[in-house]
């Protein structure tokens, strides 16, 4: 699968949250986050193990009871059923890679 930058495709499944998805394979799936300045990510698990990378901005993110401020370059991890969320501090940035694919995230 290729994909080739397009502004098509976001959805926002939450307030000042769009998302979209943009390869994926058999065991991973990575998604673009765009969050808006003072948007929130509830707390929140899944089955699936999260790495990320932020690219712009800044995010509050709570990943089981630590707590971090994350910055551009920053990358964390987060485990299968733990919990984690995030307040964007500033317009953000972020790509996720999800493993095994999330299925409610195909297009």
């Amino acid at each position: 699968m290729f994909y080739k930058k397009s502004p098509d495709g976001y959805k926002s499944p939450l307030h000042g949250v769009t998302q979209k998805t943009l390869v994926y394979g058999e065991k991973t799936l990575r998604t673009e986050f765009v969050l808006e300045a003072g948007s929130d990510l509830p707390m929140h698990n899944h089955p699936h193990e999260q790495t990320g990378y932020l690219i712009k901005g800044r995010l509050q993110m709570l990943i089981g009871k630590n707590e971090y401020i994350v910055e551009p370059g920053d990358s964390w991890c987060i485990g299968s059923n733990v919990e984690h969320g995030a307040k964007a501090l500033d317009k953000s940035v972020a790509v996720e890679i999800f493993s095994p694919v999330r299925e409610d995230y195909l297009p």
